[in-house]
Formats: C-alpha cells, sequence, structure tokens
C-alpha cells in the first residue's frame, strides 16, 4: 500500500512540474513567433514596394573583330652560336657584351701565322709547277715540229704533250691548296654572320680556340624582327585557314594580364605547321613582329591574340548582360515603365567586353549590366547611371550594384 502511494506521489510531481514548464514556455514562443511574423512581414512589404536599383547599358549595331587567344613564346628571328672554325690562340677580343653588330663585324681574332705560312708554301708551290709547265710546253712544241719533218718520233710527241697536261693538272691543284689556304687564313679573323645582339662572352682572350669546343664564344640573336611562336586547340584550325586564304592576319602581342588596347606590339602570323600535335590536340604557329620598341625579348611569355575575323553589323551588348539559367542564356530588358523583362537570347560570339547576340534582342534595347542576380521577371527597377537617374537617387542599401555584381551571372 505504501509502495503505491509513493507512484502516485511521483506521478503527480511529474505532472505539475510539466504543467508548470509549459505555462512558463508557451508565452515566449508566441511572442517570438509573432515578432517574426512581424518581421518577416514589414520586410516583405517593404521589397515589394522599393524599386530595384540597377545599372543599364543599351544594345548596338557595330563591326565586332573576333579574336583567338593563346600563350606564345618569344623566340629570337635568327640566333647563331658564333665558333672557330680552326684552331689556334685567340689573340683579341673585338666586342663587348650586350652589343649590336652588324654582319661581317669583326668579333675576334686567332693567330694568322701558320696559316699564313701555309698559303705562302702553296703559291711557292703553284710558282714552281707553272715554271715546269712553260717549259714542257715549249718541248712539246719543238718535238712537234720535230716529228713534222721526221727528224722526231711520234711517241716523243705524245709523252711531250702528256706532260704538259700533267703539269697543267698540278697547277690546278696548286691553286685549289692556295684557295684552302686562303680560306683558312680567312677563318682567323671571327665575323658576325647575321645582324643582332651580342650575349655574354663564354671565351676570354689568350685560350686556345678549337673547332670542337662545346662551348661557343658568344651567342648573337636577332632581335628585329622578332618571333613569337603560339599554339591554338585544333578546333581553330578552319577558322585560321579561312583568315590565311585572304591574308596574312594580325596579330597582337599582349603582356600578361593586359588587354588589347595596349599591346606590346602587332605583327603579322608567318607559318602554320604542317601537322597537328597529337598529343595535345593543338595546332603550332609562328607570327612575325617588328619589335621596333624591343618590348619582345627571347624566351620570354606573351599571350597571343590572333584577328581571326570580322563580324560586320551585328547586335551587340556588354557581355556581363548576358545571364544564363537552366533555359539557357537570357538578359533583363527595362520596359519604359521600368519593369524587368526576361528575355532569351541567343548568344554568337562573347569575349571579357562584348557579346554578339545572334537572336533575341533588337538594335537600341536597354538592357541589364549590373544588378540582375537580384530581379525577377517584370521586377519594378530604379534607373542609376547615365541610362537612368542620377545614382544620388538610388537607395544606398547592402547590395547594390558594384563591381563584383556587374561581373556575376544570374542562375534564376
Amino acid at each position: 500500500m505504501k509502495r503505491i502511494l509513493l507512484i502516485l506521489l511521483l506521478l503527480g510531481a511529474a505532472g505539475g512540474a510539466g504543467y508548470y514548464f509549459w505555462h512558463r514556455a508557451a508565452p515566449t514562443e508566441q511572442a517570438s513567433a509573432g515578432g517574426s511574423r512581424r518581421r518577416g512581414g514589414g520586410a516583405g512589404s517593404g521589397d515589394e514596394a522599393t524599386p530595384i536599383p540597377v545599372l543599364t547599358a543599351r544594345s548596338e549595331t557595330r563591326d565586332v573583330p573576333i579574336y583567338l587567344d593563346g600563350l606564345g613564346t618569344v623566340q629570337a628571328f635568327n640566333l647563331v652560336s658564333v665558333r672557330p672554325m680552326i684552331e689556334g690562340p685567340l689573340t683579341e677580343i673585338r666586342f663587348r657584351e650586350g652589343q649590336d653588330v652588324r654582319a661581317g663585324d669583326l668579333l675576334a681574332r686567332i693567330d694568322p701565322r701558320p696559316y699564313q705560312a701555309s698559303l705562302d708554301s702553296a703559291t711557292a708551290k703553284k710558282q714552281q709547277d707553272e715554271a715546269n709547265l712553260t717549259n714542257a710546253r715549249l718541248d712539246a712544241g719543238r718535238y712537234a715540229k720535230l716529228a713534222a719533218t721526221a727528224y722526231s718520233s711520234g711517241q716523243q710527241v705524245d709523252t711531250a704533250r702528256a706532260q704538259v697536261a700533267q703539269l697543267e693538272a698540278q697547277v690546278r691543284g696548286d691553286q685549289a691548296q692556295i684557295d684552302t689556304a686562303r680560306t683558312q687564313l680567312s677563318y682567323t679573323e671571327i665575323k658576325a654572320p647575321i645582324d643582332g645582339r651580342i650575349g655574354l662572352r663564354q671565351v676570354d682572350n689568350g685560350n686556345i680556340a678549337r673547332p670542337t669546343d662545346l662551348v661557343p664564344l658568344t651567342v648573337i640573336t636577332q632581335l628585329k624582327p622578332i618571333s613569337v611562336v603560339f599554339t591554338l586547340p585544333q578546333q581553330a584550325l578552319p577558322v585560321v585557314a579561312n583568315a590565311m586564304q585572304e591574308g596574312m592576319p594580325e596579330v597582337l602581342a599582349l603582356k600578361q594580364g593586359g588587354n588589347a588596347a595596349d599591346p606590346l606590339d602587332r605583327g603579322q602570323l608567318a607559318v602554320l605547321d604542317n601537322q597537328v600535335d597529337p598529343t595535345t590536340g593543338t595546332i603550332k604557329l609562328k607570327a612575325t613582329f617588328p619589335n621596333d620598341k624591343l618590348l619582345l625579348w627571347p624566351g620570354g611569355f606573351v599571350n597571343v591574340r590572333m584577328l581571326a575575323d570580322t563580324q560586320r553589323s551585328v547586335v551587340t551588348v556588354p557581355t556581363a548582360a548576358v545571364q544564363r539559367g537552366p533555359r539557357g542564356a537570357f538578359v533583363f530588358v527595362i520596359t519604359t515603365a521600368n519593369v524587368a523583362q526576361r528575355r532569351t537570347v541567343t548568344v554568337g560570339h562573347e569575349d571579357d567586353q562584348v557579346s554578339i547576340l545572334a537572336e533575341g534582342l533588337r538594335t537600341g534595347e536597354q538592357v541589364v549590366v549590373d544588378g540582375a542576380q537580384r530581379l525577377t521577371d517584370g521586377a519594378k527597377v530604379a534607373l542609376a547611371g547615365p541610362d537612368g537617374n542620377a545614382p544620388d537617387a538610388v537607395p544606398k542599401e547592402r547590395g547594390a550594384p558594384g563591381t563584383a555584381q556587374r561581373r556575376g551571372r544570374s542562375s534564376s
């Protein structure tokens, strides 16, 4: 009996505690829910009543150049490693590091005395053989006269004539030796083979120069003009081929992070490689630039833009105006009543600055370029900037149009 009474007391205490806490928490939850409803209702009413500030631009018809972008490597138009053609001690270095030289300028000199002696010896040998040839010709003439009067045999005449022919060949061989010796002597003067700029000196005066040396005396690079080798995807091959049929297209060399308005240099496409790289699926091209300001340097990396085509009289909008969603590309067009109207468009070409719209928009229509991420079809807007009200008339609130928003894309 006592156990039953104890259980009843415990159940009663638990029920009283539950009743107390339930009455204590209910008013707080109701007040909180009511406040939330009040705040939510107020915000919703305010959003529906306040126009959304946007920046706009007008579509226009113009000619748009179509560029293909790639990454290129600058290469010297010509590059020559200056090496000796003969062996001997260097007696003179005539160039300075970093010097601009012309073809034929003297760069270094090798001791010429052994080669001058070889030339003198070959010259003397020729003179000796020429004297023997002169005497042999006289003997042949005498034997011919004697044979005509039967005072000499025909065999002696033939032998004399053979001697003349032998000496004539020997004289020609002597001339070849002279030419070889003169060529060897000319190699003692090391001259610049091309116009260009000299690099660092690799061999000092007094060293023995040899044709088999692995290290050249110096390297000459031709900087004017200069070449840039770049790659494009193989899908661009038809476009490049069509552009080359109309003449070599213009190519712009841009610094890293630069734009086409301020290129390092302007050149022309020089050659398209005769095969596609099967490992990367790319085509290799080479462009030539005048490089008058020497802004392009061998070995450097540059961004390359090649003018592939120009589309004439097309409808364009800023790239920031084009949004993308599940149903494709679209823009928000502003009506005369300052209402945003969603318009599906077809994008023909797009780059960082402008988008070509093949369908869906006419020239002169006003489109949103900043603030589109907050819009829905039929939303009321407040225009800011040159095409609408003054910026001061737009409410300054968090989420107002900015640079980051202008480049954003709506997913609606």
